[in-house]
């Protein structure tokens, strides 16, 4: 930037780079995985400065701007003949109260004004803060509306207010229904960047036709000027005929285009190349990605022993991040991640040997053993003598029978010390009496699981007593593993391979990422194997000269960026905006920043952000102004769904995460008493049968609702809508058979494909605790802050959204199935929400005595050693609860303590 050339910014990166100071429309920066990146752009090219701190590319940024803008005012001030023109401009636009103001309009009108001053005037990164004061005060009065924000605000405000009168009869009556007072600010308001935030069932469709309708009723835009993206051909399609039915016309007659961002992209890439990219044949089908993950991953540890060794290693020794207790907030949560269950108030951890081990590091150990075929006995009983003469008999952790050694996993710090009491000397004590009984014995530590030497230690303990290792073949590994294992890291994969390649990351990027994870060992691991996998992937592509979806969107965004696209649309209508991802994103900035004076309108609900395993990044929500520019930010928090009990306490539920965008929902249907119901079930081997209970309820709903047919039953024949829903599809109590009944119309779906879909009921099974439960504790992996610039900091936020979306499905009740042993902790959050409107009770209906201390437990009576009968909670010993028992016969007497 120098003064002696102000009209233009020299760029200095592999050559020399000059932008003109009038054809910049775009300076910002943005966060990558190590580093931050500052981008300039032009109608037809972009140019990105990376490797910077976050802290030098913000001053870059305000910088240039200042520059830029100083370059402005001088033309400005140089021809201030031409202000008058720019003057009746301004008066011509504001008068009659025609239209709704945003800056861009103010610059559209003034471009027709020749000279430098207009340009400088309409220029998108003109800053009226600024400009000079005495430059300023020399302006025409009309000027204020450019110069002041105040002065726009004030007429765009009485714009609204007088809009909402003349265009009430239009609102009344639009796409089938009167919209509420939100949606049409929101129909009316036309910044030039716009962000409604919505609620579950709130219309945001229905305020996407209001917009489309408004804006052509006020010919503010022809129709082939508007273009309306979704993220999936059905809510195109819907889109596309309520528009087209608001409008009166056939939808093959509607110019308005309503597309998806993949037919979008496809479009783009054939105006230009005059013929349709190529697609890989997996995209289009269902699991079609997942089938190419897993034979890329087969090819290679057939043909990759290093591959296979990692591979392999993930798998079986690395199931889950090795977590600090200091990470979580209280004990309980801790627990709860490290286990497969809690029983009796212990974690319970299970490995592929068979065997129950105490934590996540002696899982590790176990596992590893397993696969190297190393015969071992976990805390055999050994005694001891003491030096009094006594006996004490000792459980190490392994015994290795085939050399009669004994190895302790100590949990010892680097510096010696231990987070237990007592347990310092206690491990001493065993060191000393393996010694004074001549036992073959050695130690690995926490402190080595942190260095990433514990494996390697162990490794080479049992080498040198010749112990020999035989490695498990593949087929044995993966026939010994849970299959969610296996599921879980190929779509843990099919995330970060869409991010690598979105984001171009090298490997040595992500093992840098790697030791910012708490499980380093693990990170490292992971990063060389998603990297080997992505190469995989990329040269399948390239071989058969393909691109996959992401692909396309990236040629699509280059295409628009350099100018071989000419972008029409100068109004982008974008649904369901929470699940933006950052290629998204990038296409619809190029087509705004290459069309002068075009608008972005993007509706979402930041609470039903559920993608990010596809990819979609839910900062560029939270941070919509800072990815687009300056905006108005509406609400819709009126919801048509959810009766007003389940609206609230959904709502307050989500919030609990302080980073959601809060909103005071309220519903058009009045609160149902108890319309949230919780039914604990048991089942044996700790193993509930969520099936049975599913079709019991179902039953037992259908009788009811037969008993009441009078009360809702409009027509012979109606029936009313329930909804079975679960976290993992191995829940599914219908197997593709789904139950007939004379009330009610049951169909079935997981949490993820229920967003969009109502009910009139709906029924939650298995919002339990464990790996694969609600939340689900592997789904937060740590693994995915290796690609993910700006991870989220909430525990479990996603799976805290996910529950949002499954709850607010219903209208009249929602029925929540649980493991009595393991409830899930967002029972006892809807609990604490809604106190006694939270019905418990039995399959059958009968109402269960809900603990008043830990919320999720029952009350049910107990016979003591001694005969004593009283009642506590089931969920002792994490519940201590306990009550005098009613005098009552010894059969109805439940467990004993």
């Amino acid at each position: 930037m120098d003064s002696g050339r102000p009209e233009s910014v020299r760029l200095r990166q592999d050559g020399d780079e000059e932008f003109r100071c009038l054809e910049i429309v775009s300076v910002s920066t943005s966060k990558a995985l190590l580093w931050h990146a500052v981008e300039v752009r032009t109608r037809n090219r972009t140019e990105t400065l990376s490797g910077l701190t976050g802290e030098s590319a913000a001053q870059l940024v305000a910088d240039v701007h200042a520059f830029i803008n100083a370059y402005l005012f001088g033309l400005i001030g140089n021809e201030r003949e031409r202000l008058l023109d720019v003057d009746a401009k301004l008066r011509e636009i504001t008068a009659g109260n025609r239209q709704y103001l945003a800056q861009a309009d103010l610059g559209q009108a003034i471009t027709s004004v020749p000279g430098n001053a207009a340009a400088a005037l309409a220029h998108p990164l003109l800053d009226p803060q600024l400009m000079p004061v005495g430059l300023k005060k020399s302006l025409p009065a009309s000027f204020a509306m450019l110069t002041d924000p105040s002065v726009r605000h004030a007429y765009n405000e009485a714009f609204v207010r007088s809009e909402l009168l003349e265009f009430q009869h239009f609102f009344d009556h639009l796409d089938g229904r009167s919209l509420s007072d939100q949606q049409r600010e929101a129909c009316i308001r036309l910044d030039d960047n716009n962000l409604l935030v919505a609620s579950a069932g709130s219309g945001k469709s229905a305020t996407m036709v209001g917009k489309v309708a408004y804006v052509l009723e006020k010919k503010l835009y022809r129709p082939d000027e508007i273009l309306l993206l979704a993220f999936n051909k059905s809510a195109a399609d819907e889109l596309r005929t309520r528009i087209a039915r608001q409008l009166g016309v056939e939808e093959s007659a509607l110019e308005c285009r309503v597309t998806t961002f993949h037919a979008l992209g496809r479009g783009i890439i054939e105006d230009v190349e005059g013929r349709p990219p190529q697609l890989a044949n997996w995209v289009d089908h269902p699991g079609g990605e997942t089938k190419v993950i897993e034979e890329i991953i087969r090819g290679l540890v057939e043909t990759d022993l290093e591959f296979a060794r990692l591979w392999s290693d993930l798998l079986v020794v690395h199931p889950k991040a090795d977590m600090p207790a200091a990470v979580f907030d209280v004990e309980m949560d801790f627990r709860r991640y490290v286990s497969d269950r809690i029983r009796k108030g212990a974690a319970t951890i299970g490995s592929l040997s068979g065997v129950t081990v105490k934590s996540l590091q002696e899982q590790k150990i176990a596992n590893w053993l397993w696969l190297h075929s190393v015969a071992f006995e976990y805390e055999r009983q050994i005694k001891i003598e003491n030096e009094d003469g006594t006996f004490r008999h000792l459980h190490p952790d392994f015994y290795y029978p085939l050399t009669d050694t004994v190895h302790e996993h100590f949990a010892l710090n680097a510096d010696g010390t231990s987070p237990f009491a007592d347990y310092v000397q206690h491990a001493d004590s065993k060191r000393q009496a393996y010694r004074r009984k001549e036992i073959d014995f050695f130690e690995t530590t926490s402190a080595q699981a942190s260095s990433e030497t514990m494996l390697s230690t162990l490794e080479a303990e049992l080498a040198r007593r010749a112990m020999p290792f035989e490695r498990k073949s593949y087929k044995e590994i993966t026939k010994a593993l849970e299959p969610v294992v296996i599921k879980h890291y190929h779509k843990l994969i099919s995330t970060c391979i869409k991010h690598i390649r979105a984001s171009h990351l090298t490997l040595e990027m992500l093992l840098e990422r790697a030791k910012t994870l708490h499980d380093k060992e693990r990170g490292k691991l992971y990063a060389r194997v998603v990297w080997t996998i992505t190469q995989g992937y990329s040269r399948r592509l390239e071989e058969s000269q393909r691109i996959d979806f992401d692909s396309m969107i990236a040629d699509a965004v280059s295409l628009v960026r350099t100018g071989r696209y000419q972008s029409p649309y100068s109004l982008i209508l974008v649904d369901e905006f929470q699940d933006i991802s950052e290629p998204r994103a990038n296409l619809i900035k190029a087509l705004k920043q290459q069309k002068a004076f075009s608008k972005v309108f993007a509706v979402g609900d930041d609470w039903q952000s559920i993608y990010r395993f596809a990819g979609s990044d839910i900062t560029i929500f939270m941070q919509f102004e800072a990815n687009f520019g300056a905006s108005w930010q509406g609400r819709l928090e009126q919801t048509y769904r959810c009766n007003q009990l389940i609206a609230e306490t959904a709502a307050k539920f989500v919030q609990r995460n302080p980073e959601q965008i809060t909103k005071s929902v309220h519903s058009i249907r009045a609160a149902v008493p108890r319309s949230i119901r919780v039914i604990p079930i048991d089942g044996k081997g700790g193993r509930p049968d969520f099936g049975l209970a599913c079709h019991r309820i179902l039953e037992r709903l259908d009788a009811f609702l037969e008993d009441i047919a009078s009360q809702w039953r409009s027509a012979p024949g109606t029936t009313l809508k329930v909804l079975v829903l679960w976290r993992y599809n191995h829940v599914d109590p219908f197997q593709g058979t789904l139950p007939s009944f004379a009330n009610i119309e049951v169909s079935g779906q997981s949490f993820h494909r229920a967003k969009g879909l109502e009910a009139d009921y709906t029924i939650l099974l298995d919002v339990s605790e464990g790996d694969y439960g609600v939340p689900s504790r592997v789904e937060d992996d740590e693994l995915l802050n290796l690609v993910i610039p700006r991870p989220e900091t909430f525990a479990y936020a996603e799976e805290r959204r996910l529950f949002y979306v499954a709850l607010t499905r219903a209208s009249r009740g929602v029925y929540i199935v649980t493991n009595s042993r393991q409830p899930s902790r967002y029972i006892r959050e809807l609990c604490e929400i809604a106190g006694a409107e939270v019905r418990f009770e039995t399959t059958e209906g009968a109402v269960l005595r809900q603990c008043p201390t830990c919320l999720v437990g029952q009350i049910i009576e107990i016979r003591n050693r001694d005969g004593a009968v009283f009642c506590g909670c089931n969920q002792f010993p994490d519940c201590s609860r306990t009550e005098r028992s009613p005098v009552r016969p010894v059969s109805r007497l439940r467990r004993r303590r």
